[in-house]
Protein backbone atom coordinates (compact mmCIF):
# COMPACT_ATOMS: atom_id res chain seq x y z
CA UNK A 1 0.00 0.00 0.00
CA UNK A 2 1.72 3.61 -0.99
CA UNK A 3 -1.43 5.83 -0.42
CA UNK A 4 -0.89 9.48 -1.17
CA UNK A 5 -3.08 10.54 1.74
CA UNK A 6 -3.66 8.37 4.15
CA UNK A 7 -7.06 7.38 6.45
CA UNK A 8 -9.62 5.34 7.53
CA UNK A 9 -11.46 5.64 3.87
CA UNK A 10 -8.55 4.72 2.12
CA UNK A 11 -7.56 1.78 4.50
CA UNK A 12 -10.94 0.72 4.24
CA UNK A 13 -10.68 0.98 0.22
CA UNK A 14 -7.47 -1.25 0.18
CA UNK A 15 -9.07 -3.82 2.69
CA UNK A 16 -11.97 -4.39 0.07
CA UNK A 17 -9.56 -4.24 -2.64
CA UNK A 18 -7.41 -7.14 -0.78
CA UNK A 19 -10.56 -9.23 -0.11
CA UNK A 20 -11.94 -9.29 -3.79
CA UNK A 21 -8.31 -10.16 -4.80
CA UNK A 22 -7.79 -7.04 -6.98
CA UNK A 23 -4.54 -5.67 -5.91
CA UNK A 24 -1.27 -6.11 -7.72
CA UNK A 25 1.98 -6.52 -6.01
CA UNK A 26 4.23 -3.62 -5.58
CA UNK A 27 7.04 -4.93 -7.06
CA UNK A 28 10.85 -3.31 -7.63
CA UNK A 29 12.02 -2.36 -10.27
CA UNK A 30 14.57 -0.92 -12.29
CA UNK A 31 13.41 0.42 -15.41
CA UNK A 32 12.68 -1.53 -18.51
CA UNK A 33 16.02 -1.75 -20.97
CA UNK A 34 15.62 0.41 -23.85
CA UNK A 35 18.20 -1.60 -25.84
CA UNK A 36 18.62 -5.10 -24.39
CA UNK A 37 20.34 -6.31 -27.46
CA UNK A 38 23.77 -7.80 -25.88
CA UNK A 39 25.04 -10.87 -25.24
CA UNK A 40 23.75 -10.95 -21.85
CA UNK A 41 20.35 -9.77 -21.45
CA UNK A 42 19.26 -7.67 -18.65
CA UNK A 43 16.24 -8.44 -16.24
CA UNK A 44 14.64 -6.48 -14.31
CA UNK A 45 11.87 -6.73 -11.75
CA UNK A 46 8.92 -5.86 -14.42
CA UNK A 47 10.66 -8.50 -17.06
CA UNK A 48 11.58 -11.21 -14.67
CA UNK A 49 8.14 -13.66 -15.58
CA UNK A 50 8.59 -12.89 -19.38
CA UNK A 51 12.49 -12.91 -19.93
CA UNK A 52 13.61 -15.89 -16.96
CA UNK A 53 10.17 -17.87 -17.08
CA UNK A 54 9.36 -17.76 -20.65
CA UNK A 55 8.85 -21.59 -21.12
CA UNK A 56 10.04 -21.35 -25.14
CA UNK A 57 13.59 -20.37 -23.79
CA UNK A 58 16.17 -21.92 -21.08
CA UNK A 59 17.46 -19.15 -19.37
CA UNK A 60 20.88 -19.06 -17.03
CA UNK A 61 20.18 -16.23 -14.56
CA UNK A 62 22.73 -14.20 -12.51
CA UNK A 63 21.77 -12.19 -9.58
CA UNK A 64 24.43 -9.81 -8.60
CA UNK A 65 25.07 -6.73 -6.34
CA UNK A 66 26.97 -3.80 -7.64
CA UNK A 67 29.48 -3.41 -5.09
CA UNK A 68 30.27 -6.99 -5.06
CA UNK A 69 34.02 -8.34 -5.79
CA UNK A 70 33.00 -11.56 -7.09
CA UNK A 71 30.35 -10.21 -9.29
CA UNK A 72 32.33 -7.67 -10.86
CA UNK A 73 35.13 -10.26 -11.54
CA UNK A 74 33.06 -12.55 -12.99
CA UNK A 75 31.46 -9.88 -15.29
CA UNK A 76 33.73 -10.33 -18.15
CA UNK A 77 33.68 -14.23 -17.87
CA UNK A 78 29.91 -13.86 -18.59
CA UNK A 79 29.96 -11.72 -21.14
CA UNK A 80 31.80 -14.15 -22.88
CA UNK A 81 29.67 -16.92 -21.88
CA UNK A 82 27.35 -14.22 -23.62
CA UNK A 83 28.65 -14.18 -26.63
CA UNK A 84 29.94 -17.97 -27.41
CA UNK A 85 26.34 -18.76 -26.78
CA UNK A 86 24.55 -15.61 -28.67
CA UNK A 87 23.41 -17.60 -31.70
CA UNK A 88 21.66 -20.27 -29.72
CA UNK A 89 17.66 -19.29 -30.14
CA UNK A 90 16.41 -20.97 -26.88
CA UNK A 91 19.01 -20.01 -24.98
CA UNK A 92 19.49 -16.43 -22.69
CA UNK A 93 22.36 -15.41 -20.84
CA UNK A 94 21.01 -13.32 -18.28
CA UNK A 95 21.60 -10.89 -15.11
CA UNK A 96 20.09 -8.90 -12.88
CA UNK A 97 21.00 -6.16 -10.23
CA UNK A 98 19.45 -7.97 -7.08
CA UNK A 99 19.79 -5.17 -4.91
CA UNK A 100 17.87 -3.07 -7.28
CA UNK A 101 14.86 -5.41 -8.42
CA UNK A 102 12.44 -8.20 -6.83
CA UNK A 103 12.97 -11.62 -7.52
CA UNK A 104 9.30 -12.26 -8.47
CA UNK A 105 9.58 -16.02 -8.15
CA UNK A 106 9.93 -18.30 -4.44
CA UNK A 107 12.15 -20.79 -6.12
CA UNK A 108 14.97 -18.42 -6.68
CA UNK A 109 16.36 -18.00 -3.89
CA UNK A 110 19.29 -14.95 -3.15
CA UNK A 111 21.46 -15.44 -0.48
CA UNK A 112 24.70 -14.34 -1.33
CA UNK A 113 26.32 -12.83 -4.22
CA UNK A 114 26.65 -13.64 -7.38
CA UNK A 115 24.07 -16.25 -7.51
CA UNK A 116 23.86 -18.48 -10.59
CA UNK A 117 20.87 -20.53 -11.72
CA UNK A 118 19.81 -22.01 -15.14
CA UNK A 119 15.99 -22.19 -15.74
CA UNK A 120 15.04 -25.25 -18.22
CA UNK A 121 12.36 -24.35 -20.65
CA UNK A 122 10.26 -27.48 -19.49
CA UNK A 123 11.10 -26.69 -15.18
CA UNK A 124 10.83 -23.15 -14.62
CA UNK A 125 9.94 -23.46 -10.65
CA UNK A 126 12.30 -26.45 -10.31
CA UNK A 127 15.91 -24.04 -11.30
CA UNK A 128 19.26 -25.97 -11.06
CA UNK A 129 21.54 -23.78 -8.98
CA UNK A 130 25.71 -23.28 -10.11
CA UNK A 131 27.71 -24.62 -7.35
CA UNK A 132 30.59 -25.80 -6.25
CA UNK A 133 32.40 -25.12 -9.49
CA UNK A 134 34.77 -22.79 -10.93
CA UNK A 135 33.09 -19.41 -12.59
CA UNK A 136 35.01 -19.42 -15.14
CA UNK A 137 34.34 -20.00 -18.95
CA UNK A 138 34.85 -24.02 -18.99
CA UNK A 139 32.74 -24.62 -15.98
CA UNK A 140 29.77 -22.18 -16.71
CA UNK A 141 29.82 -24.19 -20.20
CA UNK A 142 29.74 -27.20 -19.36
CA UNK A 143 27.06 -26.78 -16.78
CA UNK A 144 25.06 -24.96 -19.24
CA UNK A 145 25.45 -27.68 -21.72
CA UNK A 146 25.13 -30.44 -19.28
CA UNK A 147 21.25 -29.12 -18.69
CA UNK A 148 20.55 -27.16 -21.76
CA UNK A 149 16.82 -28.94 -23.38
CA UNK A 150 17.78 -27.80 -26.62
CA UNK A 151 21.28 -26.73 -28.15
CA UNK A 152 21.92 -26.97 -31.90
CA UNK A 153 24.69 -29.01 -32.22
CA UNK A 154 28.36 -27.09 -32.33
CA UNK A 155 30.71 -27.73 -34.79
CA UNK A 156 33.03 -29.71 -32.89
CA UNK A 157 30.24 -32.44 -32.48
CA UNK A 158 30.05 -32.89 -36.10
Amino acid sequence: MEPEEFDSDVLRQFVVAFKKGKLKPIVKSQPVPKNNKGPVKVVVGKTFDTIVMDPKNDVLIEFYAPWCGHCKKLEPVYTELGKKYKNEKNLVIAKMDATANDVTNDHYKVEGFPTIYFAPRDKKNNPIKFEGGDRDLEHLSKFIEEHATKLSRTKEEL
